[in-house]
C-alpha cells in the first residue's frame, strides 16, 4: 500500500520546439519560380523568400527518389540505397532502393523526440515490388516516421484521378473531376484538417509536415484558369526567355551581376530553328506549366496561412 510510482509523463520536446513544415516541389528548376526570378509567379514563395533566405548554392540530383532520400535522411543519396528512382533499381550497392536501417529518416528521429509527424503527395522511396496495398509497408511514410500518410507511391499520378492511399489503405477521391477535383487542392485540405485537428486536441506537441505535391512533375494537370494566365507569355521562346530571366535574378541577387549566361546545349535547337507549326504547341506547353507552379503556389499558401 505504500508502494509510490514516478508519474507517466507524456514525451515532449524541449520548451520552444517549433513546428516544422517542409515544401519539396518536384521538377522546378532554379529559373521556374519568381522568388528566383523566373517567369512563374509564385507569390507566396516569394512572401517566404522576402521574410527568410534564398540559398543559391545548393546541390539536387535532377531525380525524384535520390533527392527525396537524401533530403528524408541527410546522407548522400548512394549511402540510403537510391543511385536512381527506384523503377531503376538494381542489386549493386547504393543502387538497391532499399534504406538501411543504420538510417533513420527525420520524421523518425523527431517522432521518437516528441513530435507529430504527417507526410502529404508523393511519396517515391519504397521499392517497387513493395508498392502494393500487401506491403510489406516498412520503407512507406508510416513506417519511416510520419505517423499519417495522404498521397500517392511512385513517380506520378493523374492529378484529377490520381491513386492515393491514406495511411497504407487505397482511397478514392470524394468528388470528380468535372465537381472539381484536383489532387493538390485535396492533399492540402488534408493537411490543414490534420493541423486543426492535431493542434485541438495536443497544443503542446509540435508538428513535422512533409508536403510534396506531385507539382510539377508530369503530368502536368492544372485547371485553364490557371493556364490561361500565361497565354502569350512564351511566344517569343526559350532563348529569349533564358535572357529575360537571367536578367531578373541579376536584378534579384541571386546571381552575381558579372555572370555569364550559360551556353544552350546542342542537343536542345534554337527557338529560331524550331518549325513554325510546333511553336504554339510549344508555348502552350510552357503555359501549362507555369499555370501549373503558380496553382501549387497558391495552394501551399493555403497551407502557409492555415
Amino acid at each position: 500500500p505504500d508502494t509510490s510510482f514516478p508519474p507517466i509523463e507524456p514525451l515532449r520536446p524541449p520548451e520552444g520546439a517549433p513546428n516544422v513544415l517542409v515544401i519539396l516541389i518536384d521538377d522546378a528548376g532554379f529559373g521556374s519560380s519568381s522568388a528566383f526570378g523566373g517567369p512563374c509567379q509564385t507569390p507566396n514563395f516569394d512572401r517566404l523568400a522576402d521574410k527568410g533566405l534564398r540559398y543559391n548554392r545548393f546541390h539536387t540530383t535532377a531525380l525524384c527518389s535520390p533527392t527525396r532520400q537524401a533530403l528524408l535522411t541527410g546522407r548522400n543519396h548512394h549511402a540510403v540505397g537510391m543511385g536512381g528512382i527506384t523503377e531503376i533499381a538494381t542489386s549493386a550497392p547504393g543502387y538497391n532502393s532499399i534504406r538501411p536501417k543504420a538510417a533513420a529518416p527525420l520524421a523518425e528521429t523527431l517522432k521518437l523526440n516528441g513530435y507529430s509527424t504527417a507526410q502529404f503527395g508523393k511519396c517515391h522511396e519504397v521499392p517497387v515490388w513493395e508498392t502494393s496495398p500487401m506491403g510489406p509497408f516498412h520503407a512507406w511514410p508510416t513506417g519511416s516516421g510520419f505517423e499519417h500518410f495522404y498521397g500517392f507511391i511512385g513517380g506520378e499520378t493523374n492529378q484529377y484521378a490520381p491513386a492515393i492511399y491514406q495511411d497504407t489503405v487505397p482511397v478514392e477521391p470524394d468528388r470528380t473531376p468535372e465537381e472539381g477535383y484536383h489532387f493538390t487542392e485535396d492533399m492540402t485540405d488534408h493537411a490543414i484538417d490534420w493541423i486543426r485537428q492535431q493542434k485541438a486536441l495536443m497544443p503542446d506537441k509540435p508538428f513535422f509536415i512533409y508536403w510534396a505535391p506531385g507539382a510539377t512533375h508530369a503530368p502536368h494537370h492544372v485547371p485553364t484558369e490557371w493556364s490561361d494566365k500565361y497565354k502569350g507569355k512564351f511566344d517569343q521562346g526559350w532563348d529569349k526567355l533564358r535572357e529575360e530571366s537571367f536578367e531578373r535574378q541579376k536584378k534579384l541577387g541571386v546571381i552575381p551581376t558579372d555572370a555569364e549566361l550559360t551556353a544552350r546545349p546542342a542537343e536542345i535547337p534554337a527557338w529560331d530553328e524550331t518549325p513554325d507549326e510546333m511553336k504554339p504547341v510549344l508555348a502552350r506547353q510552357m503555359e501549362v506549366y507555369a499555370g501549373f507552379l503558380e496553382h501549387t503556389d497558391h495552394h501551399a499558401g493555403r497551407l502557409i496561412d492555415a
